[in-house]
């Protein structure tokens, strides 16, 4: 064998190597980041999930926002990264409890009761009024001793929340999308699909709530999102119980 003939034999070999090596590491890389997605969203591979969809607060028929179709989608979307599937339920007919199954719950209290009942248990901290009369407060956020109020078409405001309810270990989350509007209930899902890694980072497989301020949705639909704050402590401490007023008492003459 000549010495030419031996450099290039050593080449490919070179070469090969390199590009085995390549591989080893960027298929590593993919599995740490694919098993990081699943912890955060609690789906292991082939596991199964909750999607819950409310109802359309402005129709009188059982119908569904198109933006919240949307949402559910951006969701489907991240379940089927992580190697996992998704069943369909409406607000009405979730009958289970939490930590069962990783769920996704979209929509305000006042059109998912299914948001309503885990906000009581898990954020005391929130109110939302549900109000139907117009005025300033309408459909507004209370959040410990802060009020945010809604301007449609300008300034929106969307909690997400990842919640355990104190299950120790790997447990089985619960996401919770409370927009004041249906488009802000997307802006949500696409916030937590392009920030998951960081907020696993900061968060890991604990509890938190984020209130998200959608800017000029009219303009610019769900896509320019601010984070306004991290209130996970406000929305787990239950408000005050507001006191009940005096009866009056009428006095008569003699």
């Amino acid at each position: 064998m000549t010495d030419d003939v031996r450099n290039i034999v050593l080449g490919v070999i070179a070469a090969g190597l390199s590009a085995s090596l390549g591989w080893i590491a960027r298929t590593y890389l993919w599995k740490r980041k694919l098993r990081r997605k699943q912890a955060f969203f609690g789906l292991p591979d082939h596991s199964e999930s909750l999607l819950v969809v409310n109802r359309d607060a402005g129709s009188a028929d059982l119908a569904v926002h198109r933006y919240d179709v949307f949402a559910l989608l951006e969701l489907a979307a991240l379940i089927k990264d992580c190697n996992a599937h998704a069943d369909v339920i409406t607000q009405d007919a979730a009958r289970q409890g939490f930590g069962e199954r990783t769920e996704f719950c979209v929509g305000g209290p006042g059109s998912n009761r299914r948001m309503a009942a885990h906000m009581q248990a898990m954020l005391p901290g929130v109110r939302v009024n549900v109000d139907p009369e117009p005025g300033p407060d309408r459909l507004a956020f209370q959040i410990g001793t802060e009020r945010h109020r809604m301007e449609p078409g300008l300034a929106e405001y969307v909690l997400l929340a990842r919640l355990t309810a104190g299950q120790e270990g790997p447990g089985r989350p619960v996401f919770l999308f409370c927009g004041q509007r249906a488009i802000t209930n997307q802006a949500a899902t696409r916030y937590l699909a392009r920030n998951h890694e960081r907020l696993y980072r900061k968060h890991r497989d604990g509890s938190f709530a984020l209130l998200l301020k959608v800017v000029n949705s009219q303009a610019y639909g769900p896509d320019v999102v601010e984070l306004v704050a991290d209130v996970t402590r406000a929305a787990q401490t239950p408000l005050p119980a507001t006191p009940t007023p005096p009866a009056r008492t009428t006095h008569r003459a003699p």
